[in-house]
């Protein structure tokens, strides 16, 4: 079956397209050329006057795992009763700062996502991590694997193990997870909380290993770089959160000697200790280093003002939050000898002077880094606040004179101590789609999603103009998922399932011989039952296919 989109002006900066007016044609769930001259079209949908884009990608988003299941059951009262649309299929779903897996599904498609990625998927949690984001529907979805808390592999580093071995276990466990990219959170520092360690620097040892967050991140950031794994290491950085974090932020990104690196949540790692308060901004010394280290990539964790839930990874951070809490509840634990987690519920308030100041923080980040193809659009989901306020976050970066209207709203001393108001910039549309769809597809090596070209998948977005962005981009006319109608205009219609993305990089097998010792002595898990193998994702992440992307083996 042929389709036509007539008439839409495409926005598609993958090839250069600045929103030229043409057709596009979709055959068996992908983007083909035109057809030839005669050729049956076997259904029109007319875009006329309408803007096309990719399906937008989220990189960086907790969907899935444990700590956003303890989010789910911690914050009942916070849960509403919402049809998000008339039809039968999305039916009834809680919403709140931690929706439903099935909630979380119907809401993405509507705003114009097609992939979302959990970024800290334990690796002793995967199964039951693939099986929740399977109940999340109609998404394509991936995950990062953690390490670097781990006791196998802090273990080897304080034994001065070679490369090849690190490597081996890094690629051993992408297999074993079913994972597309490597996440490290607090390198050593979730595993320094356990030997009651409050705190760990970037060059601060180890109590019990003898190891620096430096020399993880190095390794890491190598052992994934040598492997060919397209997507960077994804850096939780040390002392998130904490005034004059700076300097650990600025280390961390020397720490990675020039390799790939992707710093994520930036905003929450980017503080000084100007003024009475002890609290600034330290934005601009971050972007300058970030606009002159081409290594690097980020995404900037942008804070919205209102209730949300903090579900992180960082036990250590977590404890040291629980005071803060609104509603004055938490949960902290350990998860066997991977990692742990927290979860702290928070309510960001525009009169606080902490949490004005994080909002201009983050804005500061998105309108000093030049580059629209190294900064991605999150807000740390749900940390800095759920993702259903995407819409208003770009409305804040497309238009000054609203961004200055909120701004005069905000804890005044916030206000006086942040450069947002002299900052002029504007994003464009080719900018918003840079950010949301191209680059994300390009730096998870994604190479047929975020795009219109032949050949893409028929992930395609048709938004009807409005001169307020946030009313656009909140509710499109159309949302095609390989091909397929899953929403209009706010009502799902639709709800297939979507493909798993994963990376399998080779490695020497011998390191199993080392694992198998480790699981029994340390484990309640054998090797064999920790392995997950690709008819078994495909069934608990409910998938119709797993989309592996290439390696490219790199020299060390």
């Amino acid at each position: 079956m042929l389709t036509r989109l007539a008439g839409a002006r495409i926005v598609d900066p993958a090839h250069g397209a600045q929103e030229e007016v043409r057709d596009l044609y979709v055959r068996d769930g992908r983007i083909v050329d035109r057809p030839r001259d005669g050729e049956r079209i076997d259904r029109t949908w007319d875009a006329a006057g309408t803007i096309a884009m990719a399906g937008a990608i989220d990189l960086h988003t907790h969907i899935g795992g444990g700590k956003v299941n303890i989010a789910r059951g911690l914050l009942p009262e916070l849960g509403r009763q919402h049809s998000l649309s008339a039809t039968d299929v999305c039916g009834a779903c809680t919403i709140g700062p931690a929706p439903s897996t099935l909630a979380t599904g119907y809401r993405y498609a509507a705003m114009g996502y097609t992939a979302c990625f959990e970024p800290a998927m334990q690796p002793v949690n995967a199964r039951q991590a693939h099986m929740e984001m399977g109940d999340t529907p109609i998404v394509d979805k991936g995950a990062y694997a953690m390490l670097g808390n781990d006791d196998f592999l802090l273990r080897l580093l304080a034994d001065g193990a070679d490369r090849a071995v690190i490597r081996d276990y890094v690629a051993w466990t992408l297999h074993s997870t079913q994972a597309i990219g490597i996440k490290v959170v607090n390198a050593g520092g979730i595993s320094a909380f356990k030997f009651n360690q409050r705190s760990l620097d970037v060059d601060e040892a180890h109590v019990h290993y003898g190891i620096t967050p430096r020399t993880i991140l190095r390794e890491l950031a190598r052992a994934v770089h040598d492997l060919g794994v397209p997507h960077p290491l994804h850096v939780h950085s040390s002392n998130l959160g904490v005034p004059g974090n700076v300097d650990s932020t600025l280390a961390t990104i020397d720490a990675a000697e020039g390799l790939p690196i992707h710093l994520t949540h930036l905003q929450f790692h980017s503080y000084g200790t100007e003024g009475d308060r002890r609290f600034s901004s330290a934005a601009a010394r971050i972007a300058e280093k970030v606009n002159a280290s081409p290594n690097v990539s980020v995404d900037v964790g942008q804070i919205m003002f209102g209730q949300t839930v903090t579900a992180s990874g960082d036990s250590m951070l977590q404890y040291r939050n629980a005071r803060h809490g609104r509603p004055a509840k938490w949960v902290v634990m350990d998860i066997e000898c991977d990692a742990g987690c927290g979860v702290v519920p928070f309510r960001y308030r525009d009169r606080d002077f902490v949490n004005a100041l994080q909002w201009a923080i983050g804005l500061e980040l998105f309108l000093l880094i030049r580059d629209p193809w190294r900064v991605f659009l999150t807000t740390d989901h749900p940390n800095g606040g759920p993702f259903t306020s995407y819409p208003h976050l770009i409305k804040l970066l497309m238009d000054g004179s609203f961004r200055k209207d909120v701004l005069a709203r905000i804890n005044p001393e916030a206000a006086a101590m942040t450069a947002l108001g002299s900052l002029e910039r504007e994003y464009s549309l080719q900018e918003i789609a840079i950010m949301t769809r191209a680059a994300p597809a390009r730096i998870l090596g994604l190479e047929d999603h975020g795009h219109l070209g032949a050949g893409a998948a028929a992930n395609i977005v048709i938004y009807e103009p409005h001169p307020d962005p946030e009313v656009m981009f909140a509710t499109p006319r159309w949302v095609f998922k390989d091909g397929e109608l899953v929403a209009e205009r706010g009502e799902v219609k639709a709800v297939p399932q979507g493909a798993i993305h994963t990376v399998k990089p080779d490695f020497d097998r011998g390191i199993e011989r080392r694992l198998k010792t480790w699981f029994e002595q340390h484990h309640t898990q054998s090797l064999a039952s920790f392995k997950i193998d690709d008819e078994e994702v495909c069934e608990c992440g409910r998938a119709p296919r797993l989309a592996v992307h290439a390696c490219r083996a790199r020299s060390s």
